[in-house]
C-alpha cells in the first residue's frame, strides 16, 4: 500500500512539472506575426515598413488576433477617442502614415473604459497631430 502511494506522488509531481513547464514556455498571447513585441500595442515605428498597406492589412499581418472574434461581432474601432461605425472595415480607410499608435483592448477592458457594446473588444487608433 505504501508503494502505491509513492507511485501516485511521483506521477502527480511529474504531471505538475510538465504543466508548469508548458505554462512558462508559452509567451503572452502571441501576435499574428512579428517579433516578441507588445501584443496589445503597435507604434508608429513598427508601422514604418508597411506604408503601402491600409491599417486593416497591417493589423492582419502583425496582430491577427486583434481581428478574430472573441465574442459576438468584431472589435469596435475607436479613433482618437471616438468610436466609429462599420467595425474593422473602418481600418481600411485609415492611412498608416497618419497613425501614431494602435492598441487593442479586450472586451472586459473596453467595457470598463467605454461602457457596453464592446463584446469583441476595441482597437484604439491614435493619429498623429498635424
Amino acid at each position: 500500500m505504501h508503494v502505491r502511494s509513492y507511485k501516485r506522488l511521483i506521477v502527480a509531481s511529474f504531471a505538475l512539472m510538465i504543466g508548469l513547464a508548458g505554462c512558462a514556455s508559452t509567451g503572452g498571447g502571441g501576435s499574428g506575426g512579428g517579433g516578441g513585441g507588445n501584443t496589445t500595442r503597435l507604434t508608429a515605428e513598427e508601422l514604418t515598413d508597411h506604408q503601402d498597406l491600409d491599417l486593416f492589412q497591417v493589423i492582419r499581418q502583425l496582430r491577427a488576433r486583434w481581428l478574430t472574434s472573441r465574442g459576438r461581432g468584431t472589435p469596435v474601432v475607436v479613433v482618437d477617442g471616438a468610436p466609429r461605425q462599420g467595425g474593422t472595415d473602418e481600418l481600411r480607410s485609415l492611412r498608416v502614415s497618419d497613425v501614431q499608435e494602435l492598441r487593442y483592448l479586450s472586451a472586459s477592458d473596453a467595457t470598463t473604459r467605454f461602457g457596453t457594446g464592446y463584446e469583441a473588444g476595441a482597437i484604439l487608433v491614435t493619429t498623429r497631430r498635424r
